[in-house]
């Protein structure tokens, strides 16, 4: 299999990028928007000036339990820099999405229960739900993660949008919001 196909399989429809999307922020973007791959994993994630964005990280079953994902995420911490990532929430019926949280927060991430996040799939048309998590060396406002998103979602979520897809996505404004208090609950507290 390769890179695109690993990825596919393993993300929903509505998260990813056609492969014509994801080859040309490699192609267009190769300053910032680079792939990490191997045998048994595949990380696609960007690097700007003041932050790295993971867009994908995909770790086979049989790597599972062998520490991969962990050097993975410690290799981009060593760049020194925030990073910030989206995942689905938890789903019953998917026992994947609660695992994946649990290993994001024993490598020391947050939640930005602060940040709404919901933008419509150009694949399906259904609205999708996403939370945001980073980790950072050092105590950053989720002011801050929230810009952080938007500059992702404007250069790498949208580039070139109506050319890959037909149509473009929702403007950021739509996408993007800052909670209000009574709507901002920390996923992980959920998992304790």
């Amino acid at each position: 299999m390769n890179w695109y196909e690993k990825l596919s399989q393993y993300f929903p429809i509505e998260e990813m990028k056609s492969r014509e999307h994801i080859e040309a922020l490699l192609k267009d973007k190769g300053d910032i928007y680079y792939k990490d791959e191997g045998p048994k994993h595949v990380l696609m994630y960007a690097e700007l000036e003041e932050f790295l964005f993971i867009d994908y990280i995909y770790v086979s079953k049989d790597a599972r339990g062998e520490g991969l994902g962990h050097k993975l995420i410690s290799k981009l911490k060593e760049k020194n820099k925030p990073i910030i990532l989206e995942v689905e929430p938890v789903d019953d019926s998917d026992d994947d999405t609660a695992k994946r949280l649990r290993f994001y927060q024993r490598e020391d991430f947050h939640h930005a229960s602060t940040i709404g996040y919901s933008r419509k799939s150009l694949a399906t048309n259904k609205v999708n739900h996403m939370e945001i998590l980073y980790w950072s060396p050092n105590d950053r406002p989720e002011t801050e993660i929230f810009e952080a998103m938007k500059e992702t979602y404007e250069q790498i979520h949208t580039y070139k949008d109506k050319e890959w897809y037909g149509r473009s996505y929702e403007d950021v404004a739509q996408v993007l919001k800052i909670r209000d208090e009574d709507e901002s609950k920390n996923i992980f507290d959920e998992e304790s």
